[in-house]
C-alpha cells in the first residue's frame, strides 16, 4: 500500500495565471486610491513602482498629505 499518488499530487508547479496577476494589480492600485493618492497619477505607475510604495503605506499618506497642504 503505497502512498505516492496521495503525496505527489502534482509533479510540476501550477502556473500563475495573467487574470490573477491583473486581480492582483487591480487590487493593489485600487489600496494607493484609498490611502489618498490621485487615481489618474496611480494609473501612471508602473506596477513595480505601485509595489515599492505600498511596502511603506504610513509614508505615501504623510506624502499625500503633505502634498495637498502645500
Amino acid at each position: 500500500m503505497s502512498c505516492k499518488e496521495h503525496r505527489n499530487k502534482n509533479l510540476r508547479r501550477p502556473t500563475k495565471s495573467n487574470v490573477d496577476r491583473k486581480r492582483r494589480e487591480k487590487t493593489q492600485r485600487n489600496r494607493l486610491v484609498a490611502l489618498g493618492m490621485d487615481e489618474a497619477s496611480v494609473l501612471k505607475l508602473n506596477t513595480k513602482e505601485v509595489r515599492t510604495l505600498l511596502r511603506r503605506p504610513l509614508k505615501v499618506k504623510a506624502k499625500v498629505a503633505a502634498a495637498s497642504a502645500a
